[in-house]
């Protein structure tokens, strides 16, 4: 692989204009195409085969209202009784004649007809349905029904809409902008100047500008969910940034040691371009495997954030290289700070470290899985869920509805279960819908029971059931269990087949389901680091101390997830729109991401030590010389994934800031306890065994020159100037396969 990328290096290096051009022209082009041809991405997180999802889509055709956008309408005052004052009912009165005229709309209820009112009078709740699925629905539609109720505000009436049709979610607030401003300043205190620092942002955001446009582009003929996009922005951004910082880096270093610009360019994209490449292929290898958990919607973010790092790769080993063509000799242009002597005498804070950890491995080794496991007890009381209007931020339309009819109603009428009564088999059809009403009346966590809708064609029947609680509340989870264990009784005393949907059934089916494909996940994702590991390292140690590593990583960066997010740690200081359980696709979506992640700090710190441990070292020494070379490039990767994951932090939304703050202390914890200080620990205890390879394995298994050492040994030192093409006359000598 080192052959090939040192030809794509060069050739990258000389066709710069014409690569820059190829580039720039795919960017427009597939901006052209997405705003010409892109489509809305999806809200819904369907999740075909759970019994919520196949109910719904079992009787959208008796009951099609079903299966389209719905809406609460929250008109509330402040006095007691005051909703039922004549002026203000008429004003009320007048909003819910002009929302239901609004284009789009099929019709909305009185609530002073359907008698829903809050038991002091101060809140009236209406439900908005529409004609067209959720997908569907235009913000300009939205729009318009907010402005429709203009009689009711001007009547002194606060109102709020609620519900699917205003919970948006995966909303990007421009906070990965302070990521790229904190990730600039790492690269400019890393490389030492504002030349050599803009390039990994410059590929970084051209990279992320072809993603993105080409994942607008397929929205316009598949589902896409709305999280997907944000999560391609969020894992492009930050692996762009690092893998052009490792290449970078390394050009540079060849550059000190006296090499031509394209020589150094060439080289640069043989060794450390190979690591980019094995590094990006495990982090691909690990969002594709995504689709295991078989939950379309988490397959499509795992997709597109695996095209996000496939371009990424793209541009760090084309992109940049041409780049470093124009920069030539002047990438050290615009210092900011002067460049140390190339021999000081003086030992790195790195090889510092290093020294120490080899020195104390036993001690490091413990403190830092005491620190980790401290860290991972609140994973085990991990509860998933999916956001609602609860789960958004404070002072929204979504959430001030929620929590007005959360005070009035009483939470349950947030979280309403739809109880499907099949009564074909029923002799008469009411009375078996009537049965199962009583029954279900006299279940615990049942609040009330709304009016049965029955379709006397199909004997089929609709009953709304209001739990005492919450959607995320575990007894609300309960209830639906409870509900469908009923399923044998009432088939044996009524007739009549039940079966339960609606959208928090959905969501709790959903969840369930994730948490479902949890342990098979994992165990794919261990499998393929097992398989890799092995590949790049020829080892048996260490690929089993890099995936304990990994599980370290991740059941610790759970636990913090856990006691921000569903235990309301650190409310203060992180602004947490509802405590509560865990969106339930993040832990799978931990995985996934920081699986890649880790094994790319893997791979460079490990292929240091190993390259010094071939070439004569100690297995110690190899240790201090592989963290000393790597420390500070990792460190700084480190630091650029933290500023644009935690940039995400700080937004608002529901279901991009928990994943932003996981990946953050994923990656902080992986980078900074488990390989600087856990890895060179172990590896020092493990000394020469850590390179052991079986015999068999090691006639069987296909040897990677990921450093390139085959190559660099067989080329020949350049000459100055210009270099030669490759087979001319002084020309370093590539040989034709490694």
């Amino acid at each position: 692989m080192a052959t090939y990328l040192y030809r794509l290096g060069r050739l990258c290096f000389r066709r710069r204009r014409t690569v820059l051009a190829v580039w720039l022209a795919l960017l427009i082009a597939l901006g052209g195409a997405a705003a010409a041809f892109g489509g809305a991405t999806s809200e819904e997180f369907k999740v075909p085969g759970t019994e919520a999802q196949a109910t719904l889509d079992r009787i959208k055709g008796t009951f099609p209202e079903q299966g389209h956008g719905s809406a609460q309408v929250v008109f509330a005052v402040d006095a007691p009784g005051g909703i039922t004052d004549p002026g203000t009912a008429r004003a009320v009165g007048e909003a819910v004649t002009r929302i239901a005229a609004v284009p789009g709309v099929a019709g909305v209820p009185d609530p002073y007809t359907t008698g829903a009112l809050s038991p002091d009078g101060t809140l009236a709740l209406g439900l908005v349905s529409f004609d067209s699925e959720l997908g569907d629905i235009t913000d300009q539609q939205r729009d318009a029904v907010r402005a429709a109720a203009d009689p009711a505000r001007a009547a002194g009436v606060t109102v709020a809409f609620g519900g699917d049709a205003y919970n948006q979610m995966a909303q990007v607030d421009g906070g990965e902008v302070i990521g790229l401003i904190v990730a600039g300043v790492v690269l400019v205190v890393t490389l030492g100047s504002l030349a050599a620092a803009g390039l990994p942002l410059v590929t970084a955001l051209i990279g992320v500008g072809v993603a993105m446009a080409a994942v607008f582009t397929v929205a316009g003929s598949f589902e896409i969910i709305s999280t997907a996009p944000v999560l391609a922005l969020m894992v492009g951004l930050a692996v762009g940034i690092d893998y052009a910082l490792f290449i970078v880096s390394r050009h540079r270093r060849h550059l000190a040691e006296g090499l031509e610009p394209q020589e150094a360019a060439a080289r640069a994209n043989a060794t450390a371009g190979s690591a980019v490449v094995f590094a990006g292929l495990t982090v691909v290898a690990a969002l594709a495997g995504l689709a295991v958990a078989g939950v379309p919607f988490l397959t499509v973010m795992g997709l597109a954030a695996s095209g996000a790092v496939v371009v990424a790769v793209l541009v760090a080993i084309t992109l940049l290289p041409a780049l470093l063509g124009f920069a030539g000799r002047g990438i050290d242009r615009l210092p900011v700070r002067r460049r140390a002597p190339r021999t000081t005498g003086r030992t790195t804070l790195g090889e510092r470290w290093a020294g120490f950890v080899v020195r104390r491995p036993l001690a490091v080794l413990l403190a830092g899985l005491t620190a980790l496991v401290a860290l991972a007890v609140p994973a085990a009381s991990l509860t998933l869920g999916l956001p609602g209007g609860g789960s958004q931020a404070k002072g929204t339309d979504a959430r001030t509805a929620y929590d007005l009819v959360d005070r009035g109603f009483g939470p349950g009428f947030n979280a309403p279960l739809v109880v499907v009564v099949d009564a074909a088999g029923a002799s008469e059809p009411e009375q078996a819908v009537q049965g199962v009403a009583d029954r279900l009346a006299a279940l615990p966590g049942v609040q009330t029971l709304l009016p049965p809708q029955l379709d006397a064609p199909s004997r089929t029947a609709l009953l709304p059931v209001i739990p005492k609680t919450g959607p995320d509340h575990a007894d609300t989870r309960q209830l639906v269990t409870d509900i469908r264990e009923q399923r044998e009784e009432l088939r044996a005393g009524t007739g009549a087949r039940i079966d339960v949907t609606g959208t928090t059934a959905a969501n709790i089916d959903v969840s369930a389901k994730l948490a479902d494909a949890l342990p098979p996940f994992v165990a794919v994702i261990v499998g393929i680091a097992l398989v890799l590991l092995a590949l790049a390292f020829r080892s048996v140690l260490v690929p089993l101390k890099a995936v304990a590593g990994f599980l370290l990583s991740i059941t610790a960066s759970l636990g913090a997830v856990v006691a921000v997010y569903q235990w309301g740690w650190l409310d203060g200081l992180i602004d947490v729109p509802k405590v509560g359980p865990v969106v339930s696709f993040v832990p799978i979506l931990l995985i996934g991401v920081l699986f890649g992640l880790a094994m790319d700090y893997e791979l460079f710190l490990v292929s240091g030590m190993k390259e010094h441990h071939v070439h004569g070292m100690t297995a110690r020494d190899a240790v201090v010389a592989g963290v000393r070379n790597g420390a500070r490039v990792v460190t700084a990767a480190a630091l650029i994934m933290i500023a644009v994951f935690g940039s995400f932090v700080f937004g608002h939304d529901p279901i991009v800031q928990p994943i932003g703050f996981a990946l953050a202390v994923g990656v902080l914890v992986d980078a900074f306890v488990v390989r600087m200080a856990l890895v060179p620990a172990a590896m020092a205890l493990f000394g020469r065994a850590a390179w052991w390879f079986p015999k068999s394995l090691d006639r069987v298994v296909p040897r990677v020159d990921m450093e390139g050492e085959q190559l660099m040994a067989r080329l020949e030192p350049a000459g100055s100037g210009a270099d030669p093409e490759p087979g001319a006359p002084g020309a370093p000598k590539v040989p034709e396969q490694v």
